[in-house]
């Protein structure tokens, strides 16, 4: 393993060459135009392909043609621009194509400013664009683990042959920290097991043919039903969250992801000295969301409280899966403002005191 101190952004650019991806297609919009800079320079060095397109809606569709063709292939963008590339998306799932999209999140709503939130949640979670379609969302609190879960986008998105979304925020993106990389590259830049519906050239096998539109109502169906399963497969095999503090009985449970949860690991020990039995789940995969789990730890708590930087969006899947069992209130704030430590310390503890 090769050590190396890297911003966020950069770091993202080099785990997906690590990861074999030799095809990257962006427009550029902060806080993550430092993907696409370092990989103008790093493509070429590797014998990959650097294009930025005219618009992200352009970007979409040329990662449908790369990954149509077998290429691993990604992309990265923020908001506005997520939100551009979304119908893109719906066709790239349609299609049954491998891609991973990186959304590094700004403060919304409309353009939104470029400061750290949370406030796309709900559009990466519940699907982006039109149709009845999911995908993996990987939500890293570090920029070490923004490294491993790009890594494992690829190979995920590889092996449901669907797109794999990573929602990090600003602080993500911008922040410099050690991070550990492989040595070498994997060479394998192309979709394992692409021979099978690829659209390589005919010459010598039989046609493949890549689609997204089924007009008959029952093929539609039949495909639709074939999505489904898919995506049930990944909520029984998928699911990934760490957690910190958690006791047989707990005052107060604290539910969330990214870097807001990395703030609030560093606010336990101030809750601890107050009296409190706090712990801590941070969902890795905010889809498929731990919902068992948050269901089962409810049953050994007084309180649960969703932190986020937003106005409340992980809350509601936190209520979904606690089912009424015990009280689940909300504490964020957005626009680009981060709560500290301090913050969350006096928020649990009026909120804890109100109960």
């Amino acid at each position: 393993m090769v050590r190396k101190l890297m911003k966020g952004n950069e770091a993202i650019g080099e785990a997906a060459i690590m990861a074999g991806c030799r095809a990257y297609f962006c427009y550029p919009i902060t806080p993550q135009t430092e993907v696409a800079e370092y990989l103008a320079k790093r493509m070429p060095e590797v014998g990959g392909t650097f294009l930025q397109g005219e618009s992200e809606v352009a970007v979409s569709y040329m990662i449908f043609g790369a990954a149509a063709a077998g290429m691993k292939v990604f992309t990265s963008s923020s908001s506005p621009g997520i939100s551009l590339m979304a119908e893109g998306m719906s066709y790239v799932t349609a299609a049954e194509l491998p891609a991973v999209f990186i959304n590094i999140m700004r403060a919304g709503p409309g353009l939104g400013g470029i400061l750290p939130s949370q406030s796309d949640y709900h559009q990466a979670t519940k699907g982006a664009g039109h149709g009845d379609y999911k995908m993996i969302v990987l939500a890293p609190s570090s920029v070490q683990e923004a490294v491993d879960h790009v890594m494992m986008a690829f190979d995920l998105a590889e092996k449901y042959r669907n797109p794999v979304m990573l929602i990090g925020d600003g602080m993500i993106g911008q922040m410099m920290e050690p991070v550990e990389l492989p040595d070498a590259p994997r060479e394998d830049r192309e979709i394992k097991g692409h021979e099978a519906w690829a659209t390589t050239g005919r010459k010598g096998r039989e046609q493949h043919l890549v689609k997204t539109l089924f007009l008959d109502a029952k093929e539609n169906f039949a495909h639709n039903r074939k999505l489904a399963a898919k995506y049930r497969e990944m909520e029984a095999n998928e699911i990934r969250y760490v957690e910190e503090g958690i006791e047989d009985e707990l005052d107060v449970l604290i539910v969330s992801y990214g870097t807001m949860a990395r703030i609030c690991i560093t606010a336990l020990d101030e809750l601890r000295s107050k009296g409190l039995k706090v712990g801590i789940h941070r969902p890795v995969t905010v889809w498929p969301f731990p919902r068992a789990r948050l269901r089962e730890l409810a049953e050994k708590t007084k309180q649960v409280i969703a932190v986020e930087m937003s106005m409340g969006q992980l809350v509601d899947d936190v209520r979904a899966a606690v089912e009424g069992v015990v009280p689940v209130e909300h504490y964020g704030k957005t626009g680009g403002i981060v709560p500290t430590p301090g913050d969350v310390t006096a928020a649990i503890l009026e909120i804890a005191g109100r109960s």
